[in-house]
Order: C-alpha cells, then structure tokens, then sequence
C-alpha cells in the first residue's frame, strides 16, 4: 500500500522482570519482519532498562528499522552535552537512525531519585533542545574544539506532551510531535488539530512529523497479563492508569481499526508497544499489521 503510515513496534525493555537476551532477539526480529521503527518508553524508577542502552543493544542486530525514544524524559539528563553526546553518538553508529522522542516529564520520584529539578522543567527542555542542536551542529566548545562525535545527520526531535505549553513548545522547537498511550483516532485528530494551529502560529511552512503511541498484546491471556504489567506501570497516574490498562490492542481486528482510524486521522507513525514480552509477539504483530497490506 503506497503512502500508508508506518508502523513501528516497541521493545520490551520496561515489562517487569524481562530478559537483556529477550530484548536483543526482539529488536533482531522485529527488525527482519519489516517494522519500520524500534521505540522505547522511559522512567526512572522502575525495574526497566535505561532506553538510549537498550537502543544500542537493539542497534548491534538490526540494519533497517529507525530507533525511537517515544519518549525520553528530558530533562531528567541533567548533563544536556552529555546526553547530546550519547545521542550523536548512537545516531553515528547507526547511520543516522536515531529519532529523539522528548517530552518534560512528569513523575516527581523519578526527578528526585535523578537530582533534577521538576518545576520548571519544561524551560530546562526548551535550553535543552537548543543546546544539544548547538552542539550537534559543531560549535566550538573548549580547547579541542566541538563535542563529537558529529551524528549522521541531525537527529529528528519528536515533542511528547498533549498540554497547551507542550504544543506551543513543539511548534518552537521540534520536528513533530506524539501522542501518547492509548491515542484514538478522535483524541488524535483534536490534537493534532492543536499542534497545527500552534505551528501555523510559529510561521512554519514545513509539515510536521506526527506519531501516535498505542500499547498492545495479543490474545486474551497476553492482554490480561498486558493490563496487570501496564497498571503497575502507571501506577503513580491514579485512575488514568486504568484507562491505559484498558486501551490495549489484543485482536488483529482492533489493530487494523485503529491502524485506519489513526491513518485517516493523519498520523505518520504508529508505534505498538508491547505489553508483554514473549518473542511470539512480535511474529502476531507482523501478521496482524502487514497480512493486511499484501
């Protein structure tokens, strides 16, 4: 099918108690059966795998598929040359696969246990941003000159976050934006339809980037277990938790309603992300989203 979104599929690396060789094997396979991305979520406490890590494991075993943090939490790195640095240099071994995902945050313990400061994150990611694409581009930073190494190409910024200031912050200083778990195809069209107008606002000529994120685990007993796994994930979020829980795609016939309803919304990726990590997973996802386009 010509023109049609792509789709990506998550890595395993936040379900509870999965294997570093489960994620390596997921990548490698994903990576084969045609998935046109490999994303990763991010908090801090919890028992899951750092994300820009778990992209370079994933980037040892695949060729094709973009790496996607969808999202980091931004100004939890409270070393913005580092993490520029980290950035740079995965998207160099890659050959320029990197998609930076970045959003504020807003889970206080993981600010806490980090030393970072959580009010008034979201100007430490506006000076974020602009520092790390200043150190991207070479700019002279000391004695030996710029901090390398210089990435295959600028890496792409995806802006998290559904509030007024996240949009307006997009529109400033991203390529494009994602909605996060669960995004229906109505709820992402009223967003969009926000971050368009904030981009227009800003005089950009340019189409944004658009992304959505939805969690998913086939078959009845992968999405019990998904709903448990994704509960105790948001557990911090209260009743949203619940709705999250709730919104797991776990038939081939949800996954391609939400595939078109997302498509004629007009979004530009979808991301899946697992909510369990049994490796026959992502051989159900690739049956479900690509028999369908055959």
């Amino acid at each position: 099918m010509s023109n049609s979104m792509d789709i990506g599929v998550g890595l395993p690396s936040h379900v509870p108690g999965v294997a570093g060789k489960t994620v390596v094997e997921w990548a490698r396979r994903a990576d084969t059966r045609g998935f046109a991305s490999l994303a990763v979520i991010d908090r801090v406490v919890y028992g899951s795998y750092e994300p820009l890590i778990a992209l370079a494991a994933a980037a040892a075993v695949t060729e094709r598929a973009r790496l996607i943090t969808s999202i980091l939490i931004g100004p939890l790195r409270i070393n913005s040359a580092l993490l520029a640095k980290q950035v740079a240099t995965l998207d160099a071994l890659t050959n320029g696969r990197v998609v930076l995902g970045i959003a504020a945050g807003g889970r206080e313990d993981d600010f806490t246990a980090s030393g970072a400061t959580f009010k008034g994150r979201g100007k430490i990611l506006d000076q974020q941003i602009a520092e790390m694409r200043k150190i991207w581009a070479g700019e002279s930073r000391g004695t030996a000159g710029a901090i390398g190494p210089t990435p295959a190409r600028a890496p792409m910024i995806i802006m998290g976050g559904h509030t007024e200031p996240a949009l307006k912050r997009a529109a400033r200083l991203a390529d494009g934006w994602i909605m996060g778990g669960g995004a229906t195809p109505d709820g992402f069209k009223k967003a969009a339809a926000g971050l368009n107008a904030a981009w227009a606002a800003q005089g950009r000529k340019e189409k944004p980037r658009l992304l959505a994120l939805n969690y998913f685990a086939i078959g009845a007993q992968a999405a019990a277990t998904a709903k448990d796994n994704l509960r105790d994930y948001y557990r911090f979020a209260g009743p949203y938790a619940e709705q999250v829980a709730n919104s797991v795609l776990s038939s081939n016939a949800e996954i391609a309603e939400r595939i078109a309803g997302l498509q004629q919304a007009g979004c530009d990726e979808l991301l899946l992300i697992p909510g369990v990590a049994t490796l026959e997973q992502v051989d159900l996802l690739a049956a479900a989203v690509f028999s369908r386009r055959s």
